[in-house]
């Protein structure tokens, strides 16, 4: 067997709210609750785990997800018809706009906990040592 990524957990406030909003935005299914868990399974069978947990125990992460370019106008629109605001770079300084990096597509929002959400058509080119 290879190594692959089953599930993470992810710190939310509350743990529904930030699955339903992830999920929306996706295009994805909400799965059943599982004891503390809200889960959402990705097309690579990756599973994000929302737990909710106490609002200053929770750290910024960054979750980055590829998508085809019809995934992307999709939830491009689904980001605007509900007025999510969104960025080109991580950082949040270039609001409204979305990137064109690796020959591809992209752009950044925040999700109800505060986590760095991204979306990108094309997974990033990093030069070999």
């Amino acid at each position: 067997m290879s190594v692959e990524l089953n599930h993470t957990i992810v710190h939310s406030r509350d743990n529904r709210e930030s699955a339903e909003f992830l999920a929306h935005v996706l295009g994805l299914e909400v799965g059943a609750e599982w004891g503390p868990f809200v889960p959402v399974d990705t097309s690579n069978k990756v599973t994000l785990d929302f737990v909710s947990v106490p609002a200053e125990s929770i750290v910024m992460q960054h979750y980055a997800f590829l998508v085809s370019d019809e995934e992307f106008d999709a939830a491009f629109d689904r980001i605007e018809q509900a007025g999510i605001t969104y960025y080109a770079d991580p950082h949040r300084k270039q609001p409204g706009e979305i990137n064109r990096h690796h020959g591809g597509r992209g752009l950044y929002f925040m999700d109800p906990a505060g986590h760095g959400m991204e979306i990108i058509t094309h997974p990033y080119v990093i030069p070999q040592h």
